[in-house]
């Protein structure tokens, strides 16, 4: 049984079954079943990538509401950098603090300055001996949970370093508990301000046998429009940022990367272009690299499907906001050589196999000999109309008894023909 809480829904009343999600979802989770789309547990990885292409909206984020903050003492933002590039004009961040601050948080840290931190305890990891590179980075959770299911080989090469939301709400508590010592835990909240629902799935699920600190996500889309009420700019904000360059170019494809100052690095962004990457690292067709980023989100996370804002205006905004800012803000001592254990997880991804036929090896091996002699007999076009994004996918389906051989349409054409033709000759004699 799947126990796993997915953070992207379909609205069956609004599927129409165009097949359009079918034919952009990287892992082969959706079949049209009855007129309309069906999502397979196991397989579903919260790209969002259906949600981006569904012209019918029948695909939706799923994401906390900022009510659930409320039986908590004291509530805490944690902005992701992408929050600052939705804004127009923007040139002080301390005024998007400012606002979370007036839409009634007790306190805001931001995800960037934890970002500058896991930058520097990543330029330390690059130096340990014996670690198996490519290094590939952690901080996406479409990544992870993708190589978890179609890469197992590449288990090794995960940095486990945490990833900066998870940094930045340890931050949090800690600031909270010294500062307001006749709190407990449980009546501090923290709130993350997503651009995308795998880290919804991220915090519900847990990762690798962690459980996050954070209590409650909610998109960056819900609380755009609050900010956008409250955020006076013709009043000079406090200073409350604590970020700098480093820090915010963490919301585009490229800015982790950048920051561990190696220049043998790939950054790729785009959920096909990523699978891509991964398949030439497993082949061993990439160069000698040091380190890998990878963001299923087009251009990064202000490509995420829980923000407001175009990623590539985002993108533009977070550029020029930039270039005002320090380099970086957070920086390790000059005795400070090992990463701190809080910092670190231990457990990498599960291998869960979603192209297991059987748990029979025998029974496997026949099934795959079925599916290939039947793929041969199909058109080869990958049109969709069966229910299934390619050929080799309805094979499958066929072989495991979750399909027909007659959802074939093309195969099936000589005989509709031939019914078409016998019913015009019935009704020509009927005449």
């Amino acid at each position: 049984m799947n126990n796993y809480r997915h953070s992207v829904s379909l609205d069956v009343s609004r599927c129409v079954g165009c097949t359009t999600c079918l034919r952009h979802c990287p892992t082969e989770a959706i079949r049209i079943r009855d007129g309309h789309a069906v999502i397979n547990e196991q397989r579903c990885i919260d790209c969002g990538e259906c949600i981006k292409h569904c012209p019918h909206k029948a695909k939706k984020a799923i994401s906390g509401k900022l009510s659930e903050m409320d039986p908590f003492k004291w509530k805490i933002a944690l902005p992701a950098p992408t929050l600052y590039g939705q804004f127009d004009g923007l040139e002080d961040v301390d005024y998007v603090l400012q606002g979370l601050l007036d839409i009634g948080f007790d306190d805001v840290t931001e995800v960037s300055q934890a970002a500058e931190l896991v930058s520097a305890y990543t330029r330390l990891y690059m130096k340990t001996e014996g670690i198996k590179k490519p290094v590939i980075s952690s901080a996406c959770p479409v990544i992870l949970r993708l190589i978890g299911i179609r890469f197992p080989s590449l288990r090794d090469n995960i940095m486990p370093i945490l990833p900066p939301m998870e940094i930045a709400a340890m931050i949090a508590r800690e600031k909270a508990k010294k500062e307001h010592p006749e709190l407990k835990d449980e009546e501090i909240g923290v709130c993350f301000i997503s651009p995308c629902p795998a880290k919804v799935s991220y915090v519900n699920n847990g990762f690798a046998g962690y459980k996050s600190r954070v209590d409650v996500v909610v998109s960056i889309s819900d609380i755009y429009f609050q900010l956008i009420s409250v955020m006076d700019r013709s009043v000079t904000p406090k200073q409350l940022s604590k970020s700098g360059m480093i820090g915010i170019g963490w919301a585009t494809s490229g800015g982790e990367s950048s920051a561990i100052f190696n220049e043998k690095y790939l950054a790729a962004d785009g959920i096909d272009n990523v699978s891509r990457v991964l398949d030439e690292i497993e082949n061993g067709n990439i160069p000698a690299l040091e380190f890998i980023e990878l963001n299923a989100c087009p251009g990064g996370c202000v490509g995420g499907v829980m923000a407001v804002e175009n990623p590539f205006i985002a993108k533009a905004r977070m550029q020029s906001l930039r270039r005002y800012l320090p380099v970086s803000e957070n920086f390790l001592s000059k005795d400070e050589n090992f990463i701190p254990e809080d910092y670190i997880f231990d457990d990498l991804p599960s291998y869960n196999p979603i192209t297991r036929l059987s748990d029979n090896l025998g029974e496997s091996m026949r099934m795959m000999a079925q599916i290939q002699r039947l793929r041969e007999t199909l058109p080869g076009i990958d049109c969709g109309s069966c229910g299934a994004p390619t050929c080799r996918a309805f094979a499958e389906d066929v072989v495991k008894g979750e399909a027909d051989i007659s959802g074939c349409v093309l195969s099936m054409k000589d005989d509709i023909v031939k019914y078409l033709k016998e019913r015009q000759g019935s009704s020509n004699d009927g005449s």
